[in-house]
């Protein structure tokens, strides 16, 4: 898909999230604030849907792992033993031409982003030409081109590596120069230096402003999970190893907000941390970065547009760490991170608290302090990535076209829409009897107005994977007319069968097994 065409995708999805009241920008009426954005009657059914498919997989499924819900607002030196007040810093760099403030580390990763698909399309359009008898491996290892593309792409990541790890703005801002890195609003190479800014969000708690203390809106969710591990562990009664899972609101001040709701600066993260002996971290890291990925599958995302992808510099609590990317219209972009953070956070608090987050293992007889792997995802990034993946304009056999959101059905905002024929001749009557019916164990619409074909479609751009019609028939042989979604075939079914037959097409559970 070229650049032009998933820009108007990516649009196409945009305003299709708010025309069908998925996503709104917030505060509208004020003409919006920045990188915040309401969710609509469907999207927060989709957002709850992607929540709780996450929390069955993760915690229903895993007899290791148990919840928790900790407060947005926590002590101070939280923050200050997990490091965020002295290194949760991002480089900025302003275009003096347009004004433009970007993110430095992102505009030399997009550039080595292009690289590689550079490559990619060399060895497509080899493919093409030399048909079945083409070696993929064999060109990519001997093409000229790739290669001087391949020695570049090495150099930079590997100049661009140690400029993080040396917190080397002078290089970060050369590497952009060399790069040739232009604005893309104002093609202007003219770029300001690099400078770090800090994420987080402060406010102040106290009835009386002379003595109010200094706090932060959380930026990740994950330190509550740390200061309670201890309370959680012995209240739940687990073993190392285990987990402690959550959903969450997360709070950054992302002055480089972009991609709609992609980077925001009110988000929400589900997270997990798993706790495990000192040693065997990175047998659990592999273990997590399988599961994981599977998970993501399980949504509907085909092969290809998911990927690992190590990070060039690892965070300072960190001794391994991945992203999982998935492939939206703007490229491949980080959905979930799985992190080794080995026993940073635990130390941290307990050497600043004064209090022992230590675990006894009966097993071999001793008191450490865990060890953790980290599984992050971003619940906002991934509601963008099911509906990039399920938006579809779609050209029908009879000329005709029609939008359509293919959600998987167990997550969709309504699973079944019930139509009565028409608004008379007691139709609408037996409608409304089979809604109230089924409405007990499914997402369910009812809608009279328009021609049954309005109707269909409408329920198609909202991602509702099947119809029920009644008409007049019904009245007399109780059969009812079932629409499928994606495959547009309709099949007349028992009124009594409904239940059974639409339950085995929604179960969540098939996603998993």
């Amino acid at each position: 898909m070229s650049k032009d065409n998933s820009t108007n995708v990516f649009q196409e999805v945009i305003s299709h999230c708010k025309e069908y009241g998925f996503i709104f920008p917030s505060s509208e009426i004020y003409d919006g604030l920045g990188a915040v954005y309401d969710y609509g009657p469907y999207g927060v059914e989709l957002k709850k849907n992607i929540q709780e498919y996450w929390w069955k997989s993760m915690v229903q499924l895993n007899e290791s792992i148990v919840g928790l819900d900790a407060a947005i607002f926590m002590h101070p030196k939280t923050w200050k033993a997990s490091g965020h007040v002295d290194a949760f810093m991002d480089p900025l760099i302003d275009n003096k031409d347009s004004k433009k403030r970007y993110r430095a580390d992102v505009l030399i990763e997009d550039a080595l982003a292009k690289m590689e698909d550079k490559i990619a399309k060399e060895a497509e359009k080899a493919q093409k030409k030399f048909g079945d008898a083409f070696d993929r491996e064999k060109f990519l290892a001997t093409n000229p081109n790739v290669l001087r593309v391949k020695e570049k792409l090495t150099t930079y990541e590997s100049r661009f590596k140690k400029a993080l790890e040396d917190n080397d703005l002078t290089e970060v801002k050369q590497i952009i120069i060399d790069l040739e890195i232009a604005c893309e609003l104002s093609g202007s190479k003219n770029w300001t230096d690099v400078r770090q800014f800090n994420l987080m969000f402060s406010t102040e708690v106290g009835s009386v402003a002379e003595e109010a203390s200094t706090i932060y809106l959380r930026p990740e969710t994950a330190q509550g999970i740390f200061v309670n591990f201890l309370q959680v562990q012995r209240t739940s009664r687990k073993k190392i190893p285990f987990g402690i899972a959550q959903v969450g609101k997360a709070f950054r001040n992302e002055i480089v907000a972009r991609q709609f709701i992609f980077r925001t600066r009110e988000f929400e993260q589900m997270e997990m941390q798993f706790f495990v002996r000192p040693g065997s971290e990175m047998e659990w890291y592999q273990h997590w970065k399988e599961q994981r990925m599977k998970w993501h599958r399980s949504l509907g995302f085909a092969e290809e547009n998911l990927k690992f992808f190590d990070h060039l510099k690892l965070a300072h609590y960190a001794n391994a760490a991945v992203d999982i990317q998935f492939n939206f219209p703007f490229g491949f972009k980080e959905i979930e991170g799985i992190h080794s953070r080995t026993d940073f956070d635990l130390k941290n608090h307990q050497e600043l608290s004064g209090k022992k987050l230590q675990y006894f293992d009966p097993e071999t007889n001793e008191s450490y302090v865990p060890y953790v792997v980290e599984t992050s995802v971003g619940l906002n990034r991934t509601f963008l990535a099911v509906m990039c993946n399920a938006y579809k304009n779609e050209k029908l056999e009879d000329g005709s076209e029609r939008v359509v959101l293919s959600i998987p059905a167990f997550l969709s905002p309504i699973q079944i829409a019930v139509f009565p024929l028409v608004k008379k001749d007691g139709l609408p009557e037996k409608a409304q009897e089979i809604y109230d019916e089924l409405k007990w164990d499914f997402r369910m619409f009812y809608e009279e107005k328009d021609s049954i074909g309005k109707r269909y479609r409408r329920q198609d751009a909202l991602g509702t994977p099947y119809c029920i019609t009644i008409d007049h028939d019904t009245l007399t042989d109780n059969m009812v007319t079932l629409r499928d979604r994606d495959t547009m075939q309709q099949e007349r079914i028992s009124i009594e069968r409904l239940k059974e037959v639409v339950t085995q097409k929604v179960d969540w559970k098939k996603g998993l097994r």
